[in-house]
């Protein structure tokens, strides 16, 4: 009751929606403290920050770009020259004030991450995104390949939200593919959005993301002929400039195949399994977003599924390039939610168990229990760890490709009996004919 007597007024809904992100702030600034002392103590390296870092004194100085090697590590420039052009503000700042920033601005983009994923599963309600975005920044840093970003000063959440914002917005946008483009000129994976554009009737912005790549590599000419041509000519076929491919650390198909073989060079088995998974993964991602009316988040289950293709079909796809574990679980969460909004009797654990199975994968740090990490000579009883995130990835778009089979085997089934019936007709006319 209240001083006068009257009944207590029910809290405005705007005082509840600045409650709930308060909470959900310092529930994230707590786990965020926790992640700094860890950070602290582990000592990050954050080479690869380092090595962008180089890239950006080589543009600036006018070194040679793809001969150049940062100490220590050894390690080679293996991004177009655009990018290159990028990183030269990195050179504005020393090493350790240059980790403060990249590892506060890693965070930023998880949580800028984690809004697009909202926005393209739609879920949960808009007062509640606030909220939700503020625990993705805080919680999301203890999944494996966000981890691994932030400990080596990744690109990988830029490039992710820069996908991201394209494909959330208006397909009539006369922008939209902009940002796509740009993401491959910086890594030349994200091109197979583009592509996903493209079989999914979005030809204008596929064009447009075309384009803005090919303006990339023309800046890169103009700024750095000899170094684009080198690039474009020799090095992007050179996967061992990016590394070993038997690494535990390389959670690709070509990685996998090549981890149960016990070869460095898997040779046609691991070419034909990228490309079965090229096939299948991109009739899967297509299928899907055009099921709109069957699927209430169909364009979001045919972007994570081109994300999981292009994890899958890269030679190289290094743990952290993994971060779009945010999406799909922010996409299985509202799967989730939907299935708990049915009557008691009318729920299934199926979106439980897979919300829970991968979120259990992406926090569980797998691979890097396998003793073998070299890659080579790991028994059998390790390769499922040794290769978590391609089985997983394969695994997400079985479930997929079962579901949109139940969707259309009537339709199917409806096709199959048509052309069937007309044959059939044909039959018995002869049959009548011979008897007559």
């Amino acid at each position: 009751m209240g001083d006068r007597g009257e009944p207590e007024q029910p809290a405005r809904p705007r005082s509840a929606l600045f409650g709930s992100t308060g909470m959900a702030a310092v529930a994230a600034l707590i786990s965020l403290g926790v992640f700094a002392i860890l950070r602290h103590f582990q000592a990050f390296s954050m080479v690869d920050m380092i090595v962008y870092r180089a890239e950006g004194q080589a543009v600036v100085s006018g070194h040679d770009l793809y001969t150049m090697r940062v100490p220590v590590w050894d390690l080679a420039a293996t991004y177009p020259p655009f990018a290159a052009m990028l990183f030269v503000p990195s050179t504005w700042f020393d090493i350790s004030a240059l980790r403060a920033l990249v590892t506060l601005l890693n965070i930023g983009l998880l949580g800028l991450l984690g809004w697009y994923s909202f926005t393209l599963a739609g879920w949960p309600r808009r007062r509640f995104r606030p909220a939700a975005t503020v625990l993705v920044a805080g919680f999301g840093v203890w999944l494996e390949p966000v981890f691994t970003t932030i400990q080596y000063g990744q690109v990988n959440l830029g490039i992710a939200c820069l996908v991201l914002y394209d494909l959330t917005r208006p397909d009539q946008h006369r922008g939209k593919g902009i940002a796509i483009g740009i993401a491959a000129g910086i890594k030349l994976t994200p091109g197979l959005f583009a592509v996903y554009l493209l079989l999914t009737g979005r030809v204008r912005a596929a064009m447009v993301a075309g384009a803005t790549f090919l303006a990339t590599a023309l800046l890169g000419v103009v700024a750095l002929p000899g170094a684009s041509w080198g690039f474009w000519t020799k090095y992007v076929w050179d996967s061992s400039r990016v590394g070993v491919t038997e690494l535990v650390d390389d959670q690709s198909m070509r990685g996998a195949v090549a981890r149960l073989l016990g070869k460095h060079d898997p040779g046609l088995i691991a070419t034909l399994a990228g490309g079965l998974c090229l096939v299948l993964g991109l009739t899967v991602a297509v299928l899907a977003a055009r099921a709109t009316r069957e699927i209430r988040r169909a364009e979001a289950w045919g972007v994570v599924c081109t994300a999981i293709t292009a994890l899958l079909l890269s030679p190289i796809s290094w743990t952290h390039h993994w971060i779009w574990c945010v999406p799909l679980l922010v996409l299985l969460g509202a799967e989730v939610a939907q299935e708990l909004r049915l009557p008691r009797g009318m729920r299934r654990l199926r979106w439980r168990l897979v919300l829970a199975g991968t979120a259990l994968v992406f926090l569980s740090y797998a691979m890097w229990l396998v003793p073998q990490a070299g890659g080579l000579g790991v028994p059998w009883y390790w390769q499922l760890p040794s290769s978590v995130y391609p089985v997983t990835g394969v695994v997400v778009l079985a479930v997929m490709g079962r579901r949109l089979l139940r969707i259309h085997r009537p339709t199917l089934a409806r096709r199959i009996r048509s052309e069937s019936e007309p044959a059939d007709l044909s039959a018995q006319d002869a049959s009548l004919t011979r008897q007559i």
